[in-house]
């Protein structure tokens, strides 16, 4: 069986040593409560796109920047600082999954993400994955980046993470979902599986 860090390892070698969110000193959004600033005129788009007055953000470190000072609050999104916070939409997931790691298999398996924004992330218990029924019938995965902020998995990330998934049954019924770090993530009953197209 591989070691369980050597994905994580892998996608940080990648990206020339730097390492997951915690690591890079993110500001302690969870302990700020500054007033309400109003709206930003900003937006995530579906595609993990960031877009400010209706123009792509075209500079990678300023939505790192970004990505780095927001918190969710229910439903809502903000950006926030220690003396204000600011509302902006987010059409889905905040963050999208680019790419994938696998190391062996069933409860042994270990699988990294790296988000666009360069987060890495290894499932487990701080980065569960969860699954939710798309459109036409369609299934979305995603995987926990921080603070109740999640990520959306590309469309071929999707069908390479599906293509891990086994039945288990789950509770007293038969479940289709994917087994990492010693845990099984179910997404769908087994009897929903045939004639699912992934969106």
């Amino acid at each position: 069986m591989t070691a369980p860090g050597n994905a994580m390892e892998r996608l940080m070698a990648a990206l020339g040593g730097g390492g997951p969110g915690k690591m890079r000193g993110l500001p302690p959004v969870e302990r700020w409560d500054p007033p309400f600033c109003g709206e930003l005129d900003m937006r995530i788009a579906a595609d993990g796109t960031w877009f400010y007055l209706g123009t792509p953000i075209g500079r990678p470190a300023l939505v790192r920047l970004f990505s780095s000072v927001l918190k969710r609050e229910g439903d809502a999104y903000f950006l926030v600082t220690p003396v204000e916070k600011v509302r902006i939409r987010v059409e889905d997931a905040p963050f999208q999954a680019v790419e994938m790691q696998v190391d062996g298999v069933g409860d042994g398996r270990t699988i990294a993400f790296r988000t666009q924004v360069d987060d890495l992330l290894c499932v487990g218990p701080e980065h569960a994955l969860r699954f939710e029924r798309a459109a036409k019938d369609g299934l979305k995965p995603y995987v926990h980046v921080r603070r109740g902020l999640w990520a959306r998995l590309t469309r071929a990330l999707t069908y390479d993470l599906l293509a891990l998934g086994e039945v288990r049954e789950v509770g007293g019924r038969a479940m289709f979902g994917i087994a990492a770090a010693g845990q099984f993530h179910p997404a769908l009953p087994a009897d929903e599986i045939e004639g699912l197209e992934n969106p």
